[in-house]
C-alpha cells in the first residue's frame, strides 16, 4: 500500500509540477519588459527614450556613435526628480564596474612595459595574502583579470550592505579575506569584484603612486577625456545625475563606491569616446591591444543603486551606443537591456 501511495503521488506530481512552473512563469515574469519587447520600434531614438520614461525609468541618457554620422547625445526623464530638472546628456555617472574596462586597459599597458606580469602570482605581488585569500599563490594576474581566480566577490556576503559601502579599500577586501575559494583557480568564469579590487592594489604597488593617476595620465589625458574621473570625491556633486532604487526615496548620488573597478564617474560621450578608441587601436599600441585582446572584453556594463550602465562597440556597423538609466530595482533591470537592444536596432536602420 505504501509503495502504491509513493507511486501515485510520483504521478501527481509528474502533472501538477510543470503546471506550477508555468503559472509560476506567468506570475513573475516582468510584464513591463515584455510589453517594452513586443512593442513597434518608434522612428527616432529619442521617442525611444520618451517611451522608457512613461514605463518607469527617472531618466535615461543615450550616446551613439556612428561610422560616417557626428555622434549624438539623447536624453529624456529628470537628472533630479525631487526638483523636477530634466534629464541632461552631458550630466556625470556613476559608470560602475565599466571602470573594470579602464583598469584592464591600464594593466595591458604595463604588461607590454615589462612592468607586471601576467603569469605572476598574487602571492608574488601581495605576499601579505597568503593565508588569508585561499590559492594566493596558484591565482595568477590573468586569472584576476578574467574573473577565473575563485576569490569570493565581497559584495556576495550577508553582512554587504549597498547603503552604506565602505570608506576605506581594506573594510572592502575584509569581506572577501578567510574565506572559502569558490572554485580551483582558472577552473571556471566567476564574476568576482575582489579581483580588480587586489588588481588595483597591485597596480598601486608596482607603480609606487596611484593607478587612477596613472589612468589619467597614459588613457584619459591622451584621449582628451576632460569629463572623467577615478572617484566621486574628485567632482562637485550637482554635475552628477541623481540615481533612484525601486521602493527607496532618498536620492543615492552621494554614496560612494571607492573600490577599483567601480568607483569611477563619466559622461556618456566620454565613455563612448574611450570604447571607440579601445575598438579601433587609437588607444593601444598593436602589442599592447594583442595583450589586452588576450585577457578582457571590449565592452561592460554597470550596476550600483541608482545606476545602471551600458557600453557596446558593434563592429559590423561601427558603432559605440551608450546607455545611461538613472534607475535600478522593480522592473528598471529587465527592461534597460530591451531598452538597449531597441535603440542598437533604430540606430541601424
Amino acid at each position: 500500500m505504501q509503495k502504491l501511495n509513493k507511486t501515485r503521488t510520483i504521478r501527481i506530481l509528474r502533472i501538477i509540477m510543470p503546471i506550477v512552473a508555468v503559472v509560476s512563469a506567468v506570475i513573475f515574469v516582468p510584464w513591463d519588459a515584455v510589453l517594452v519587447w513586443i512593442a513597434p520600434l518608434p522612428d527616432t531614438v529619442q521617442e525611444e527614450l520618451d517611451n522608457a520614461v512613461n514605463r518607469g525609468f527617472d531618466g535615461i541618457i543615450v550616446y551613439v556613435d556612428q561610422a560616417g554620422e557626428a555622434p549624438a547625445l539623447y536624453a529624456a526623464g529628470w537628472n533630479n526628480r525631487a526638483e523636477q530638472v530634466p534629464a541632461d546628456p552631458q550630466a556625470l555617472f556613476k559608470i560602475a564596474s565599466i571602470s573594470k574596462l579602464y583598469i584592464a586597459a591600464a594593466t595591458a599597458k604595463l604588461v607590454n612595459d615589462g612592468r607586471l606580469s601576467l603569469d605572476e602570482t598574487l602571492a608574488d605581488y601581495l605576499p601579505e595574502l597568503v593565508g588569508r585569500i585561499e590559492n594566493a599563490d596558484r591565482i595568477t594576474l590573468r586569472m584576476m583579470v578574467q574573473h577565473r581566480s575563485g576569490i569570493p566577490n565581497y559584495v556576495d556576503y550577508p553582512d554587504w550592505n549597498w547603503g552604506e559601502p565602505p570608506s576605506n579599500l581594506n573594510a572592502y577586501l575584509a569581506f572577501a579575506l578567510d574565506k572559502p575559494a569558490d572554485f580551483e583557480p582558472d577552473s571556471r568564469y566567476s564574476y568576482s569584484n575582489t579581483n580588480y579590487l587586489l588588481i588595483g592594489n597591485i597596480l598601486d604597488k608596482i607603480l609606487g603612486y596611484s593607478h587612477h593617476q596613472y589612468i589619467n595620465d597614459e588613457i584619459l589625458e591622451p584621449l582628451g577625456l576632460t569629463h572623467t574621473y577615478s572617484l566621486l570625491n574628485e567632482v562637485n556633486l550637482d554635475d552628477v545625475s541623481s540615481g533612484y532604487h525601486y521602493d527607496v526615496e532618498p536620492d543615492l548620488k552621494e554614496l560612494d563606491y571607492i573600490s577599483p573597478g567601480g568607483s569611477m564617474i563619466a559622461t556618456a560621450q566620454d565613455v563612448g569616446i574611450f570604447l571607440r578608441a579601445l575598438n579601433d587601436g587609437s588607444l593601444l599600441n598593436d602589442d599592447e591591444q594583442a595583450i589586452y585582446s588576450s585577457i578582457y572584453e571590449y565592452e561592460h556594463t554597470g550596476w550600483v543603486p541608482g545606476y545602471q550602465s551600458i557600453a557596446r562597440y558593434y563592429q559590423d556597423t561601427d558603432t559605440v551606443v551608450v546607455q545611461f538609466v538613472n534607475s535600478t530595482g522593480g522592473d528598471t533591470e529587465a527592461t534597460a537591456p530591451i531598452v538597449f537592444d531597441r535603440i542598437v536596432q533604430i540606430a541601424g536602420r
